[in-house]
């Protein structure tokens, strides 16, 4: 069982990626494998509406997108880390997900998703609902913690003292390995929930 944890920060060392570091390692003490991709220092654009995904199953732009979307469809669950910028995630880690989420046509039901957030002070629970609407729409199951997933400080020695912070990380950690497992074994013993023929209504007649 293996899990994907992006950090969208532009710092690899920062108090995003310190976050992530606290599941991961909560992760690995619970048997999973993970593995991190930084990509919020990546020159990413956003999502032109080409459509070649479309008949491809890839992305156009042939970057980290494109090499994410190998390990994610292997993956059994998805963690997306954010700085908090203007009460919002980094611009280019929403240019990422729009086009990871789009371009790909694997089915993402039931895999796992959690989001987790760093900021200075404010703007994490607007940024955790901007991120946790990727795995909604995509039948993702969102693993959750002990409270909002976030961390706060300016700089990962901060984030250090932020016990409460971490404490929410490890549980987060904790509760998305259960969570794997769990579906897992359902998966194997009642398979997947059925799929209806999706229907799409237009407001506009």
């Amino acid at each position: 069982m293996k899990v994907l944890l992006i950090n969208g920060s532009p710092h690899g060392k920062g108090c995003t990626a310190r976050a992530l570091r606290e599941v991961a390692d909560t992760l690995e003490q619970q048997g999973l494998e993970t593995v991190t991709i930084q990509v919020g220092n990546q020159d990413v654009r956003g999502c032109i509406a080409c459509g070649s995904c479309a008949r491809t199953g890839r992305c156009v732009f042939d970057d980290v997108v494109n090499e994410a979307a190998e390990l994610f469809a292997r993956c059994d669950g998805l963690v997306v880390g954010s700085p908090v910028y203007y009460a919002s995630a980094n611009g280019t880690l929403i240019s990422f997900l729009d086009r990871l989420f789009y371009s790909t046509d694997f089915d993402k039901t039931m895999k796992v998703g959690a989001a987790v957030v760093s900021a200075r002070r404010g703007g994490c629970s607007a940024t955790f609902d901007e991120l946790n609407k990727y795995f909604t729409i995509s039948g993702m199951p969102v693993a959750s913690s002990q409270y909002w997933n976030s961390v706060h400080g300016f700089t990962a020695e901060d984030v250090e003292k932020d016990q409460e912070g971490l404490q929410v990380m490890r549980a987060l950690g904790r509760n998305m390995a259960f969570l794997i497992k769990s579906i897992a074994l359902g998966r194997e013993t009642y398979g997947l929930p059925e799929k209806e023929p999706r229907v799409a209504t237009n407001f506009i007649r």
